[in-house]
């Protein structure tokens, strides 16, 4: 079928979210696309008609392996939450007529939950109307909080660079010898994926963290500074990794106790940062010792240089399985991955649909946590380990990290 593809990437980026757009960019070209168009920061920037003709962009393999290696959204992001098909025609009528100009047969939206909605309601729209546009929806999040997919692709990166960093953090917090707690700050709103990753730093040159708080079990304040004075009865130094999204037993968030102004973006999510900042403060208040907070924030999800070669493998692999589909006229479905084994790691794609995925939370399983509500379970290990093995090497010019940037 002769006509054009269109991709955007949206939420949070992600060290590998451009494998998958190069996956996506790649199949599309192979399966005849004539053009395969890219929205410039997302649905809104669609809305605005920002887009660019990613072959005269992407026009050599030295650009797709830079891609693969670049992090954070090439096409640029957004966080614009569309509105009920019912409750506003006219934002849908102006799509269809850019996607109409633009000869549009197939759609691409690279993204979490909330990109996962976009999709589930243009897809509705669509079928509506009786369009023909196939709309599919490509997993991303360092949050690991899709449903219907074993892991999603940006995780293993992201908990690949916790474990290295927490290392390097419990060897530092190490050097005096004397009494320190040392607080790190993990992303994660509603679910404690990344803060379990933590536990991957314990090894035989480690000790590991000696105590990780996720937003599955509600959050005591008093058993936390009792945990922590036991802690360091036993020992000096005490590292601890807590979720930037842990609660208190009346669903307050830990950070709402502290002054800090607080930004809501569009789908109504309030920033969280300062937890670490206001238990480290907490700690210092009522305890003999030194604090300090460690916010990794940003770094998470940006940081390509540690990336895991299995993460940017199935990220590209997963925007391709989406034009496959798309192109074999599907629509409305979500590649998702599904694992095999464990021990040796194997992994595949199937389609699921976006209906089941959109506005739905996976949470850390709590019976992966141990007893006492301070450590992962070996089925975490078993889970998390397979998923941030290998490296792809950087591109380094200057002694620095060649990256791709939109024109």
């Amino acid at each position: 079928m002769a006509g054009n593809a269109i991709v955007g990437q949206s939420g949070g980026p992600t060290s590998v979210i451009n494998s998958s757009l190069a996956g996506v960019f790649q199949a599309c070209q192979m399966r005849g696309a004539e053009h395969v168009y890219g929205m410039q920061h997302g649905i809104e920037g669609l809305l605005s008609e920002k887009v660019c003709d990613l072959s005269q962009r992407l026009s050599s393999f030295m650009d797709i392996e830079l891609l693969k290696r670049t992090p954070s959204s090439f096409l640029g992001s957004c966080r614009y939450k569309l509105p009920e098909p019912e409750e506003n025609q006219e934002v849908y009528e102006k799509l269809f007529r850019i996607l109409k100009k633009l000869d549009i047969q197939w759609f691409f939206y690279i993204g979490g939950n909330d990109s996962m909605d976009t999709i589930h309601k243009l897809s509705r729209y669509g079928k509506s109307v009786g369009s023909s546009i196939r709309f599919m929806g490509v997993p991303k999040t360092i949050d690991n909080d899709l449903m219907l997919t074993d892991h999603t692709p940006g995780y293993g990166s992201a908990a690949k660079y916790i474990g290295v960093v927490m290392k390097e953090i419990i060897r530092d917090a190490t050097v005096y010898g004397n009494h320190f707690v040392t607080i790190v700050e993990i992303m994660g709103r509603n679910a404690g994926w990344l803060t379990a990753a933590a536990a991957l730093a314990r090894g035989e040159d480690c000790e590991g963290v000696d105590l990780i708080c996720v937003p599955e079990i509600p959050f005591h304040t008093d058993r936390f500074l009792a945990k922590v004075e036991k802690m360091q009865q036993e020992r000096k130094s005490v590292v601890i990794a807590v979720s930037e999204g842990v609660k208190l037993p009346d669903g307050r968030f830990v950070c709402e106790l502290s002054d800090d102004q607080r930004f809501v973006d569009a789908f109504g999510h309030t920033s969280l940062t300062g937890t670490a900042r206001y238990l480290a403060n907490l700690v210092a208040k009522n305890l003999p010792t030194r604090t300090r907070a460690v916010e990794l924030s940003i770094l998470q999800r940006c940081a390509a240089h540690v990336s895991s070669r299995t993460d940017i493998t199935e990220a590209f692999q997963v925007g391709g399985a989406a034009a496959k589909a798309a192109f074999e006229d599907v629509s409305g479905k979500m590649v998702a991955l599904k694992r095999l084994s464990n021990d040796p790691y194997q992994c595949t794609t199937e389609l699921v649909n976006i209906g089941d995925v959109a506005n739905f939370e996976k949470k850390l399983p709590v019976e992966w946590i141990n007893d006492t509500r301070t450590d992962m379970l070996p089925e975490f290990l078993a889970y998390a380990r397979p998923l941030i093995q290998a490296e792809l090497t950087p591109i380094y010019i200057n002694g620095l990290t060649q990256h791709i940037v939109e024109e």
